[in-house]
């Protein structure tokens, strides 16, 4: 590695380093969710499995949300099932803010036991995966079949089968007394450069990818969570031997639930009067509930 870092300069919670591999083709991005998962997790009352699948879709959505590039781009996620214990599972990432929320039957939860696989959650679901680019005001969707282990898996296939980029992901989850650490680093293999080519002849078997997903095949779950470890450093103890790694500190993470009055009177004005008449109790209020933060807001219509 060809820099030297400070340590009181480098990535701890709750924000992303980017680094790239110039000699492999390669490019990463790392990070660690802390205090905003919390935040985020705090919001509702979650059974144990159901805040972990969520702390791993928020790392998720904040790795693929940093390859985003423009102010105002925006990064979606959502699991959705037919006839699942999860209904549904959404996240967002947009400008450094992060959220998420889950949907879930409660009584059929409750028959599933302590540590339901992703399977007994979602049964037969799919992914949607959506990138926002505020620069161009283009939108694209990738869909794939929610399959496997985890919601790691699932976004892998998303890159090979939607984006045709070769992707290693790991994460990790602890909860423990003092809260909720959840880490993750996601890897790509890019031959033609970030940019402005089709990739047409993707390899898994390009003898470089190989070697990068070896190295960071090889990280531990425990890294991943130990607060005591920076982004800077778990980057170094898997490409120390590399000729050069590049790293750079991306964008601190805050919760981003964006609900406010001004924003729900905005969305309501767009309703035939009538319907919204419809939505009005006794009072005349509408009821409006944030299912993010968990807040129910009063608009006077």
């Amino acid at each position: 590695m060809t820099e030297q870092f400070d340590p009181k300069e480098e990535t701890g919670f709750d924000r992303l380093l980017h680094f790239t591999l110039p000699e492999r083709d390669a490019r990463g991005r790392a990070v660690r969710l802390g205090p905003v998962l919390d935040r985020i997790l705090g919001a509702h009352d979650y059974p144990a499995a159901l805040k972990h699948v969520l702390a791993e879709a928020l790392v998720l959505t904040a790795l693929m949300g940093s390859l985003l590039k423009g102010e105002g781009s925006q990064l979606t996620m959502q699991a959705q099932t037919e006839d699942g214990v999860v209904d549904l599972l959404a996240c967002d990432y947009r400008d450094g803010e992060l959220r998420g929320y889950v949907q879930h039957d409660e009584e059929r939860f409750a028959e599933l036991g302590a540590n339901p696989t992703l399977e007994a959650l979602f049964g037969k679901g799919y992914l949607a995966i959506t990138f926002d680019d505020a620069t161009t005001g283009q939108r694209y969707q990738g869909i794939v079949p929610l399959e496997g282990g985890s919601l790691s898996e699932a976004v892998e296939a998303y890159f090979m089968q939607s984006e045709q980029v070769p992707t290693l992901i790991r994460t990790a989850v602890r909860a423990g007394k003092d809260g909720t650490v959840a880490g993750g680093i996601l890897l790509q293999h890019l031959p033609e450069g970030e940019e402005g080519r089709e990739r047409l002849h993707v390899r898994l078997d390009h003898p470089e990818w190989e070697h990068v997903a070896v190295l960071s095949g090889s990280i531990r779950h425990e890294e991943l969570v130990d607060p005591a470890l920076s982004m800077e450093a778990l980057v170094w103890r898997l490409f120390h031997e590399e000729q050069e790694v590049r790293v750079e500190a991306g964008a601190g993470l805050s919760r981003g639930c964006r609900c406010s009055i001004l924003h729900f009177e905005d969305v309501l004005s767009r309703f035939p009067a009538e319907d919204r008449k419809d939505m009005r109790d006794e009072r005349g209020i509408i009821l409006v509930d944030c299912a993010f933060c968990s807040r129910e807001f009063e608009i006077q219509d």
